[in-house]
């Protein structure tokens, strides 16, 4: 796609995005109090790249359910340091005794030593599904995300990651209904968030939020300035991710840089410096955290793999500056 025909179809679909009187195509009416407004970032982009501790998913498991030496958090820790990445986000799954909080213990020897290996903690997230027909589900996810909003405080991450849910069955085409329980679910956490100082951003991920159009629609629902987005650059179902990239900027809380824009499996590797060149022009100052990820019949090494695309990130950034 040329820059011109790119820059066309983002307008045309950038049109659909505010949140006043149209509703996105998704039947629902725009909220009763005042849009949440982006915040304002002066001072120009200023982006700093942590590591998402998913990329080494197999590892940490073999670990925690005795398969193997396999790598504990504090493993991570030592690789993030050796590699001179600025932080690490580690995912909630990867601490003992998950979906359990884990020991102030613990907690207080992660948060050590990634102090003294120079690196800060740049998130932290959890499974839920906020979608499922199932009220008593969602709400004892709802239980598990305020749970671990608190652990976030005690390590000091900024931001929690959460998800929408997959499309339940039935509601492929009935959106607007599984938004609106799925929506009161997200308001709540944000509420507890901003109780506790930490941000609540919700992944796309090819779910409920399929698209840049759904993505901000959540948000404005949500309709609170401790909820926003974690910008997955890898699971925008639509022709060209990029220009959902793009739209959702504003409401970024976060990220997860994936190697495809177009999910695991494809082959295209994702063009970096149009990444982050969309990043700098929308004036983010925050965390890229990258996360690589293992596709079936490919073999995969994160040691390899983590700084192979380590450096093509950091070229981008240099070659964009």
């Amino acid at each position: 796609m040329n820059e011109l025909h790119d820059r066309r179809t983002f307008l045309k679909r950038a049109a659909l995005l505010p949140a006043g009187a149209a509703s996105l195509g998704l039947g629902l009416a725009a909220p009763a109090a005042q849009a949440y407004t982006p915040p304002k970032r002066p001072g120009g982009p200023r982006l700093k790249i942590a590591l998402n501790a998913y990329s080494f998913s197999k590892a940490l498991n073999d670990r925690l359910k005795g398969r193997g030496p396999g790598m504990s958090l504090f493993d991570l820790l030592d690789f993030c340091a050796e590699h001179n990445f600025d932080a690490i986000d580690p995912t909630g799954y990867f601490f003992p005794g998950y979906p359990a909080v884990p020991p102030d213990k613990f907690v207080n020897d992660f948060k050590r030593r990634a102090f003294q290996l120079g690196l800060d903690i740049s998130g932290t997230g959890v499974r839920n599904d906020f979608a499922t027909t199932d009220k008593a589900k969602r709400a004892a996810d709802v239980r598990h995300v305020k749970e671990w909003i608190e652990v976030a405080v005690r390590l000091g991450a900024p931001v929690i990651r959460v998800f929408a849910g997959p499309v339940p069955a039935g509601y492929e085409n009935r959106w607007d209904e599984v938004a609106k329980w799925m929506v009161e679910c997200l308001r709540e956490c944000a509420e507890h968030g901003e109780k506790h100082g930490v941000l609540v951003g919700v992944q796309n991920h090819g779910d409920m939020l399929k698209t840049a159009e759904q993505t901000i629609r959540v948000v404005q629902m949500v309709n609170s300035e401790w909820f926003g987005v974690i910008v997955d650059t890898g699971y925008f179902q639509t022709p060209d991710p990029y220009v959902d990239i793009a739209a959702v900027m504003p409401y970024a809380v976060n990220f997860q840089i994936k190697e495809s824009p177009f999910g695991k499996d494809s082959p295209v590797r994702t063009d970096l410096k149009r990444l982050v060149k969309i990043i700098r022009d929308a004036n983010y100052r925050g965390y890229l955290p990258i996360e690589t990820l293992s596709v079936p019949g490919r073999e995969y090494n994160p040691l390899v793999v983590v700084p192979q695309f380590l450096k093509e990130v950091r070229a981008a950034l240099e070659q964009t500056a």
